[in-house]
């Protein structure tokens, strides 16, 4: 028969004291927790007084995929509407959406957050924009936008 050696446990080092937030020092560059201020998101500027283009960069459509899922203002989307989605823009707002290599313009109704892809997709439109852009094909377009008071 063999012989069954014991094992030494290893010892383990004490546990550390307990955590203090007042005992650890703060780095000089680090503010306390209690001023630094909350993130706002920023408003959008102004429409330009020249009634030039409000922003500048490419659209991106949606359509059936999202038909009936709720948008951010809380309706349901419908691919045969006029409307799209926007970062920053308040939801409500009308544009003026302008392909700018061949000239057709639409106008929607901003009802939904995005696109999110890169920064230069500003504006994501519906199925029946991407129609009248004549950008369903193309999927990604150059655009200027215009800030409207309506249909």
């Amino acid at each position: 028969m063999g012989c069954r050696a014991e094992v030494a446990t290893p010892a383990y080092p004490p546990s550390p004291p307990p955590y203090s937030p007042v005992d650890t020092p703060q780095p000089p560059d680090v503010a306390p927790a209690a001023t630094i201020a909350p993130i706002v998101p920023e408003s959008p500027p102004p429409a330009p007084a020249d009634g030039g283009p409000w922003q500048v960069g490419h659209a991106t459509w949606y359509g059936a995929a999202l038909a009936g899922h709720k948008t951010a203002s809380g309706e349901r989307f419908d691919p045969s509407k006029m409307t799209a989605a926007h970062k920053t823009l308040k939801l409500g707002t009308w544009v003026e959406v302008r392909r700018t290599d061949n000239g057709r313009r639409v106008r929607v109704r901003i009802n939904d957050r995005g696109p999110f892809g890169p920064p230069s997709w500003v504006i994501d439109v519906s199925r029946a924009a991407a129609d009248e852009l004549q950008m369903v094909r193309a999927g990604v377009v150059p655009v200027e936008i215009r800030i409207v008071a309506g249909p």
